[in-house]
């Protein structure tokens, strides 16, 4: 009887990457990897020697998932050329991995195989697997030309009402227009942008450009194609829209009134320039790590209502975090619907399927297990009460960026565990969950049905 040949292992183990939620965190982890490389480098720092590898892992990791946290001030410790390759990580983390491997496809070989159209589909939510090129290109183009626009507008004020060269004001403008397109929230900065307060081009500029980015692709585009024609909107444009905009001027109120005496944040501003840090405040708590006063002086009912905020994220396949308005739009569905006693989940004239309501919970129920986790490990490993710990986690798994001011002095345990959840939090918990399984499983048979008691 012949021998069978061994295959190499290469072609044995290809099989446990065929499903897209595996390539993708695959390929996230190369980039944090990459990053962790070079941000390692003696020349990646100001002072030429090398960065601490926990420092250099952390930065990388909250560069590529776009959230922003940092243990070393970007613009003092990194140097030009550590700055630089922190701008590509957020670039390349802003628009997917699978985003710049399908368009690199298209490029050199003109030609897009059925699994390449899947692993892209899976990463930008893409809802017509026919059309994912195009769908690659439009995101590309759109992500440039925004991030353009940002910048020049920044560099413009940069430059006439700050003084400031034009060289620096052009890299501080590209910097920042990128960080805040791409929900990063990383700056230049060592005060992020408070020094610019009362200044309503930036303020707007950059709240316009974090919206714009965290919408989501599939979105932004449908809103472009029919924006005169609200009753025509898909479900997910109807809830991220709705949501988006209640959440906002929810969230300016909050922190507006909340914050309105205090002499350590909005205290000292007019009227109308306190309205404008509690729209920033609103707007960087739901995606971005911006902050134009200091998080740390905030008052308690502040800071729980960020916590909240950051938890419920942005608009899917968009460079925001959190769960997402649309699974709390649908998981608010889903509990209007049993309330009124309903045996369908409708959302306007549509009926949502019960896979998609499965979804929605599973994720919810992840991620303020990931939370709920991480938080009382990091209360048990460090000195700091509660309430710090907790604005930090859920910025961390949020990606959101924000921090009270205790990341830098964390042990290095404790910023393991952020960097860890950074991860989670930018692939999806579903996705993370799906891509450890080697194969999907189906039931055969259905066991006899019996009811329990809830609540």
């Amino acid at each position: 009887m012949p021998k069978l040949k061994r295959l190499p292992a290469w072609k044995r183990n290809g099989n446990r990457f065929r499903h897209p939620a595996q390539v993708i965190s695959t390929g996230f982890g190369t980039a944090v990897a990459t990053g962790t490389a070079l941000l390692s480098l003696p020349v990646a720092t100001q002072s030429g020697q090398r960065a601490p590898l926990i420092d250099a892992l952390f930065t990388a990791t909250s560069a590529v998932c776009v959230t922003g946290l940092v243990t070393v001030d970007t613009g003092s410790y990194w140097s030009g050329f550590g700055q630089v390759v922190i701008l590509l990580l957020i670039q390349v983390g802003g628009l997917g991995i699978m985003t710049l491997a399908t368009l690199f496809t298209v490029l050199l070989s003109r030609r897009l195989g059925l699994r390449a159209r899947f692993l892209a589909q899976a990463e930008t939510r893409s809802l017509n697997l026919t059309d994912v090129r195009g769908v690659v290109r439009r995101i590309v183009l759109f992500s440039l030309i925004s991030e353009t626009i940002v910048a020049v507008v920044l560099t413009l004020r940069f430059v006439t009402a700050y003084d400031e060269p034009f060289g620096a004001a052009v890299y501080h403008g590209v910097f920042h227009a990128i960080s805040a397109f791409n929900n990063a929230g990383f700056s230049t900065n060592a005060d992020s942008l408070i020094r610019y307060v009362t200044d309503p081009w930036i303020n707007l500029t950059v709240t316009a450009a974090v919206i714009l980015g965290g919408l989501g692709f599939p979105v932004v585009f449908e809103l472009l194609r029919g924006w005169r024609r609200p009753a025509l909107w898909s479900v997910m444009t109807r809830l991220t829209v709705t949501l988006t905009t209640a959440l906002l001027v929810l969230g300016t109120l909050v922190f507006t009134l909340a914050e309105y005496t205090n002499p350590r944040t909005l205290g000292p501003l007019s009227a109308p320039e306190k309205f404008l840090a509690g729209f920033f405040a609103s707007t960087m708590t739901r995606t971005a790590g911006f902050n134009s006063v200091d998080i740390g002086a905030m008052r308690p009912e502040s800071l729980l209502a960020s916590d909240v905020l950051m938890f419920i994220g942005g608009g899917s396949a968009g460079t925001a975090g959190g769960i997402k308005v649309t699974t709390f739009g649908l998981l608010a569905f889903v509990l209007w619907s049993e309330m009124r006693g309903e045996t369908h989940v409708n959302v306007g004239r549509r009926r949502i399927p019960p896979s998609n309501q499965r979804q929605a919970l599973a994720v919810a129920l992840l991620s303020a297990g990931a939370v709920a986790t991480a938080t009382f490990a990091l209360v048990a490993m460090t000195s700091y009460g509660l309430e710090p710990i907790l604005f930090e986690v859920v910025s961390a798994f949020a990606t959101v960026g924000l921090s009270t001011g205790i990341t830098g002095s964390l042990p290095p345990q404790a910023d393991l565990l952020l960097a860890v959840l950074m991860f989670a939090g930018r692939i999806g918990p579903l996705t993370l969950a799906s891509a450890l399984a080697l194969r999907d499983r189906t039931r055969r048979y259905e066991l006899p049905e019996e009811r329990t008691i809830v609540g």
